[in-house]
């Protein structure tokens, strides 16, 4: 599990020209079952993406095709953990690590 932390590198009006780009690329993702939740940071400083990835190098190409990430919008801190615990335990299925797909 991946958490991506976004920072804002440029000024909010360079971020909302990018936002509906942004928006169709985490659609893309959720649909593909990579993302779980996501939104903005509190002050709109950057966002959180909360992922399932095989490792560091898949969550790097998924990144890299980010258009906040492809424009220069966005610095990522990426923290991997893995979930041991959960309030509902139904989540561990959704929330367990991907497998490769072959």
């Amino acid at each position: 599990m991946f958490i991506a932390i976004l920072t804002y590198r440029k000024p909010l009006s360079e971020v909302d020209k990018f936002l509906t780009a942004h928006r169709e690329y985490l659609a893309k993702h959720y649909a593909a079952g990579d993302f779980i939740t996501s939104g903005p940071r509190s002050p709109r400083i950057g966002g959180v993406i909360m992922m399932k990835a095989n490792n560091r190098a898949e969550v790097d190409t998924i990144i890299s095709q980010d258009p906040f990430n492809i424009n220069g919008i966005a610095d990522y801190q990426i923290v991997e953990f893995t979930p041991t615990m959960f309030c509902e335990p139904s989540l561990s299925s959704l929330l367990i690590q991907k497998t490769v797909q072959q």
